[in-house]
């Protein structure tokens, strides 16, 4: 309860203090809580939030440091988060010339030779590795959700280093392939849990994108599904919608009905929201993930989730798979 009413001046800007006590008079804290929810989905109250915000590589509220590698020219880029009185800022630390896969173009197989195309975590740090690998490697999440759905194979996908003596051809079968010393010293500068690889021919930068519409409708998207409204709910979803393990938009579709139609009680929680543009042709694909915790009466979830959205011209969200 005590947190509850520490919240009510976050919404005195939108409602009077007659109104806040009207709603608990009328419906209690919960009612108040629901207030909230709604506002979250209120465009104008993100674009204040993302004012000082530096947006060039994406919304991120969760990663402090991007890898950032250019195919065209092969390199491989160093950014870290600072922040600057009021303002944040993606700084530029280093840039490192790289090998890439001898191949052009998107990787969409095992053995095609090609670096993909995409957004990446780190999975693993290898301190122990075959020497033609150099000293080390990270291993990259490759294939992601949206590689999976698109039916891309193969895995093995790392940034590591070079053979120690003699010599070795200056491109790869899909890895990212650095300087044996510049490896070591990113090791020393990075903390590869919290640092996303993104992979393009040409990186994307400074994209006149509406950040704040797409939170915004991500809360949206929340409320319905917190307050069971399944076709509002339904409506976030594009037909082409498919999940991680395969399930189509109309198979999900009942399957969230039958679930909707229990009307339970839910508590659904976002955190550590970030919203990336897709790295490839499509100029209007982003990668959005997020913290979840879900509870209900019959089922709770705490873990990561990852959405893939279109946005589309009337600036609307589709969400073509999830998982």
């Amino acid at each position: 309860m005590v947190k509850r009413l520490l919240l009510l001046p976050l919404f005195m800007t939108s409602l009077f203090a007659g109104e806040v006590m009207d709603l608990y008079r009328s419906g209690g804290m919960n009612a108040i809580a629901k207030e909230i929810d709604h506002g979250l989905g209120d465009s104008s109250f993100w674009n204040s939030k993302i004012l000082n915000k530096d947006l060039k590589f994406g919304y991120y509220e969760a990663t402090d440091t991007l890898l950032v590698c250019e195919k065209d020219q092969p390199t491989l880029s160093l950014y870290r988060k600072e922040n600057k009185g009021k303002h944040e800022r993606f700084a530029l630390l280093k840039t490192i010339p790289a090998f890439t896969g001898k191949y052009e173009g998107d990787k969409l197989s095992a053995g095609d030779r090609r670096t993909p195309i995409g957004i990446y975590s780190l999975t693993q740090k290898l301190l122990t590795v075959d020497p033609f690998y150099g000293p080390m490697a990270f291993v990259t999440s490759y294939p992601n959700l949206y590689d999976r759905i698109r039916g891309k194979s193969g895995d093995g996908i790392w940034i590591h280093g070079q053979p120690a003596s003699g010599d070795r051809d200056n491109f790869t079968k899909g890895c990212i392939v650095i300087d044996n010393n510049e490896l070591t010293n990113l090791d020393q500068k990075i903390d590869y849990k919290n640092t996303l690889l993104v992979i393009d021919t040409k990186p994307k930068e400074n994209l006149n994108v509406p950040y704040a519409t797409i939170i915004a409708q991500l809360y949206q998207w929340r409320y319905a599904w917190k307050y069971n409204d399944f076709q509002t709910y339904l409506s976030f979803y594009d037909t082409t919608f498919i999940r991680y393990d395969g399930m189509e938009y109309y198979d999900f579709k009942n399957y969230k009905q039958r679930i909707f139609d229990k009307k339970e009680s839910k508590e659904i929680l976002l955190s550590n929201l970030n919203i990336i543009p897709y790295p490839g042709e499509r100029q209007n694909l982003f990668m959005v993930t997020f913290d979840e915790i879900y509870t209900s009466d019959n089922h709770t979830f705490t873990g990561p989730k990852t959405l893939m959205l279109l946005l589309n011209t009337d600036q609307s969200i589709s969400i073509i798979s999830e998982i």
